[in-house]
């Protein structure tokens, strides 16, 4: 499937992962990082453990905005960490300006687009996702994406059209795209793993 770049993305040590909930992110970071042979953070798993509970019991305590506040908090710190990574972040960290600025220019950012229907088939059974707690999902996701495409390739260097592939085929794109923009990418084998996306991530 085609990669589309956006920007000219400088070598850096940090790659970035942006996308709706649901889009892959978690599943494609994960195998990026054993490939890249560098960490993989999680920003919401950082965040629950700052919290000491689920971002779904956050949000219904202390409402969206200080999840936000939060969010923007453990971004900054996260993207100035001078350690080479792949970082996996919420589906809502770009609706605030700082966060998509930090990643951009911190980071080689990688849009991981799937449609609503796409990411509806694989998170229809996922009760954790706060904002997916509706009557409607579907009608919720397709307003998520609405909104929030734009501010995704406004952030991102490159757009990857998830559609229905491996892990290891979404990796193997990934890398071959940085690899022709001239970002220095460690040599390893491609991945063979024809698993496919989980449907919590």
């Amino acid at each position: 499937m085609p990669t589309a770049p956006l920007a000219e993305a400088a070598p850096t040590h940090l790659l970035v992962l942006v996308g709706l909930p649901g889009s892959g992110k978690s599943t494609v970071g994960r195998q990026l990082a054993r490939r890249l042979g560098v960490a993989f953070i999680d920003s919401d798993q950082v965040i629950e453990q700052r919290i000491g509970c689920s971002i779904r019991a956050f949000f219904d305590r202390e409402g969206e905005e200080n999840f936000r506040d939060l969010e923007e908090s453990v971004m900054d710190e996260l993207t100035a960490a001078p350690e080479a990574a792949v970082l996996s972040t919420g589906g809502g960290a770009v609706l605030r300006p700082a966060n998509r600025q930090c990643l951009h220019e911190r980071g080689t950012v990688v849009y991981l687009r799937s449609s609503p229907e796409e990411v509806f088939r694989r998170i229809r059974h996922d009760k954790t996702r706060p904002l997916l707690q509706v009557a409607n999902p579907l009608e919720q996701l397709r307003k998520l994406y609405a909104q929030r495409d734009p501010l995704y390739r406004e952030t991102a260097h490159y757009v990857v059209e998830t559609g229905r592939p491996s892990v290891a085929t979404l990796v193997n794109m990934i890398t071959m795209q940085l690899e022709l923009s001239g970002r220095v990418v460690p040599e390893a084998p491609a991945l063979q793993d024809a698993s496919f996306m989980s449907e919590t991530d």
